[in-house]
């Protein structure tokens, strides 16, 4: 199916999925703990069987079986897994199922791992785990493909880039989201969405994890911003157990009724997830039987990503600051750091920045004496996890860009591309490809306009090779070109007048601001003048140093002045704030302790500086025990406060997590030798495991990491665990709590039989906790669990409670 026909399609009718496929394969007879995909290639009729009937039901596509059939999920069950042959028989089987009658999906699940920069699968490895599934689903013979139940965006990105690679099919990509609203890794949905269409996805979506009334606000979350078709697939309420048997809370007419809010909401495409069959799709078909779909609202859309946070770039919004600070020009100690490799002054211009208002930062690390694409990429991939603020990529190299762009988890803004044809030629392929918007810098080879009008003849020969690529004005941000009076005082005219041009052409704008009072003394007066006159003719950007306080003084008054900050309340907000700092300052001093760095450095999660800093301490003859009960414990706890308030996500609480165990590894010689640790390790023992038949581990691993930095010993059994091996590890270990995850529903009551025979086998005292994506308070107090844990600060919460 070409990517035209499926939008044709979309646009005449909503397109109704399958449902769930792993519990009918249970019911038809896959073995506990079996590999489904494996299963069904030697059980064929089994799957054929299951869609058959969701087709008779009324779906008008159904997903291969494939969701786990990626390499590495497959060597859980098999040393050499042929994957792509299994996906391409994978997919034939679905094409007997359907019959001609409806399309089939190549589906591509999770691989149950973290991508680079959030985890450590390098993201190149993720691009190729997922190319050799897609290859294989293409030659079986898919209609289209759909990336599903993913948590992590990046890895979302990865798979999407991976097909994207090889073939151009439609492509649907579905996240799934706490009932919180956000990824396990902090994205929320809207910001998905924006980073996901931009990168080429021809549907986006949200499937899993909560039910149908949940999923409505994911999907009025999204729908406001998209520019291509939503899609919903919610499980059918809450999981239970019913007599051994996971089962949900929903019946297909509850379900069936949540449908018509859905389609309003915007849903283009639907069908269920967890808990559905083929009856739930029927009384699905029934419910919107004669609804027409909402066509997407937007046909593109100015905006700009990072895994947790989006820029909306909107008229009459406040003046936006890029943060120009990230540039070793000019700056010594960068300039260093960057040749050497670390990163300690980008981090702390990044946290800066933010704290004093930018809302991008502007990456720049060219300069003589390193490899510009390496450093530019690992600042990229170091930034992403540091600030939740998008960037701007910024060199003259295209392979450096590219190179940023593809490791970006977000939607970034390329600075520039200008009407020079080698530029030209290969900056928009890239920034087309990655789904970048760009900075129009309107100048030719050799060529800097100084008229008005002559640089808005170099915006026409722009703009007209960009549309081939699919962009248009609002992907763009145009740049005054800014020239310095001291040279030429009719300069700062001509960049107004472009200023002026483009605001009321549909471009934002931007500025480089410093750049109009080089060769001047007391600069900073000539660029606050200028942003000012800039603001009130529609500036949307400048790129300055937000750490100046005329500047951003003056930035706030000229919103106020143009109508752009309602109810001035930005501008009394920073103000009171400002006012409040110098107070503070005037009564604390300015040295910070070392303590209190060790703080920031586990806050922060820098694994690079945390050692350096615990030497420091120990030379100033703080006593190791008094580092890790002062610092490194409040600290973590700090990490959790901020965790529960959702200011901090997953990747931030496993940053700040790895920074205290980097800094407890480099105590735990001295902690020995002062004797005093035996208390602290005092060895009170807990066995976490992964049930049997499940092979995810992500948020056990976790766990296992947070309970260590509390100095508990963990013992980590793996996954696919049974009771035997769990019973066996108690016994010797003496351990006082075993803790349980499973992440499938189909896998969910396996917790229940291995508490019950770990009690039987005179485990008595010992406490059961349990936690996963799909189990909750009620399934734990229903399995006689003693406690459940959402996530791992409150598994530590946990287990100082009952250990108490």
């Amino acid at each position: 199916m070409e990517i035209n026909e499926f939008k044709k399609l979309l646009e005449k009718k909503v397109l109704i999925l399958d449902g769930a496929t792993g519990t009918e394969l249970q019911n038809s007879g896959l073995p506990q703990g079996a590999c489904p995909e494996l299963w069904v290639s030697k059980n064929p009729d089994k799957l054929i069987d299951i869609q058959g009937k969701y087709v008779k039901a009324g779906s008008n596509a159904v997903y291969t079986c494939t969701f786990g059939a990626n390499r590495l999920k497959l060597k859980e069950f098999v040393k050499e897994p042929k994957v792509e042959e299994l996906n391409r028989r994978l997919a034939r089987i679905s094409r007997e199922a359907v019959d001609g009658k409806a399309f089939v999906a190549g589906c591509i699940g999770p691989t149950g791992t973290f991508v680079e920069p959030f985890g450590d699968l390098p993201f190149e490895e993720a691009v190729g785990v997922f190319g050799e599934q897609a290859k294989g689903l293409l030659k079986g013979g898919v209609d289209f493909f759909v990336i599903e139940t993913m948590m992590d965006v990046q890895e979302a990105r990865a798979a999407l880039i991976a097909i994207r690679e090889i073939c151009d099919l439609p492509v649907i990509v579905s996240m799934t989201y706490t009932e919180q609203g956000q990824t396990l890794t902090g994205t929320p949905p809207e910001t998905a969405l924006v980073t996901l269409q931009s990168l080429g996805a021809s549907a986006v979506g949200c499937n899993c994890s909560v039910g149908p009334l949940g999923m409505l606000s994911l999907v009025m979350a999204m729908k406001p911003f998209a520019t291509v078709p939503i899609l919903a697939k919610p499980n059918a309420g809450l999981p239970k157990i019913v007599n051994g048997k996971t089962v949900f809370d929903m019946d297909p007419d509850e379900f069936a009724s949540f449908a018509p809010q859905l389609i309003k909401a915007g849903v283009n495409i639907i069908g269920g997830c967890c808990g559905t069959n083929p009856e739930y799709i029927s009384k699905l078909k029934a419910a919107v039987k004669g609804m027409m779909p909402e066509n997407p609202r937007l046909s593109s859309i100015g905006a700009l990503s990072s895994s947790r946070k989006t820029v909306f770039i909107t008229q009459n919004q406040p003046l936006r600051i890029i943060g120009e600070r990230i540039n070793p020009t000019g700056k010594k100690t960068l300039q260093e750091e960057l040749k050497a490799g670390k990163f300690k002054e980008v981090r702390r211009f990044a946290v800066e920045q933010k704290q004093k208002g930018a809302d991008v930062l502007d990456v720049n690390t060219g300069m003589p004496g390193i490899n510009e694409k390496e450093t530019l990429f690992a600042t990229v991939r170091i930034l992403s996890h540091v600030s939740d603020v998008p960037l701007c990529v910024d060199s003259s190299k295209p392979e450096a860009i590219e190179a940023a762009l593809r490791i970006y988890p977000g939607r970034a803004l390329i600075n520039s591309i200008s009407c020079e044809k080698e530029k030209l030629r290969r900056l928009l392929p890239i920034a087309a490809k990655y789904g970048a918007m760009f900075i129009l810098l309107p100048l030719g080879d050799g060529d800097i306009p100084e008229k008005a009008g002559d640089r808005i003849r170099y915006v026409a020969k722009i703009m007209a090779g960009a549309r081939k690529f699919g962009f248009t004005e609002k992907d763009v941000i145009l740049d005054g070109l800014v020239m310095t009076v001291s040279a030429n005082q009719e300069a700062a005219k001509e960049t107004l007048k472009l200023v002026d041009w483009g605001s009321r052409n549909g471009f934002s704008t931007v500025l480089g601001l410093s750049n109009v009072s080089f060769g001047l003394p007391e600069r900073k007066w000539i660029n606050s003048a200028f942003l000012s006159m800039a603001v009130s003719r529609g500036l949307t950007f400048a790129i300055a140093n937000p750490d100046s306080i005329e500047l951003m003084s003056t930035k706030f008054a000229a919103d106020v002045l143009t109508g752009r900050d309602k109810g001035c309340r930005s501008f009394i907000t920073h103000f009171q704030s400002s006012a409040e700092s110098a107070n503070l300052a005037k009564t604390q001093p300015l040295a910070v302790s070392i303590s209190e760095h060790i703080f920031k450095d586990v806050l922060n999660g820098d694994k690079d500086r945390i050692c350096g800093d615990v030497e420091k301490a120990l030379k100033e003859k703080f006593e190791p025990r008094k580092i890790v009960d002062d610092c490194l414990i409040p600290a973590i706890n700090k990490v959790g406060e901020l965790f529960d308030k959702r200011e901090y996500f997953l990747p931030q609480l496993i940053m700040s997590a790895e920074a205290m165990k980097t800094a407890f590894d480099f105590l735990e010689p001295r902690l020995r030798e002062s004797g005093k640790s035996e208390k602290a390790v005092a060895k009170r023992k807990i066995i976490l495991a992964t049930v049997k038949g499940d092979i995810h581990d992500i948020g056990k691993n976790i766990v296992a990491l947070m309970l260590k930095n509390y100095g508990y010993e963990v013992i980590d059994l793996g996954k696919d665990v049974g009771y035997e091996s769990v019973i066996k590890a108690a016994n010797e270990s003496g351990a006082e709590i075993i803790g349980l995850s499973a992440l499938m529903t189909t896998t969910m009551t396996q917790m229940k039989t291995i508490i019950g025979k770990c009690r039987k086998s005179g485990l008595k005292k010992v406490k059961y906790i349990v936690g996963g994506a799909v189990v909750t308070q009620d399934y734990a107090d229903e399995i006689g669990a003693d406690g459940y844990a959402p996530d791992s600060v409150e598994a530590v919460r946990l287990v100082q409670k009952l250990l108490k």
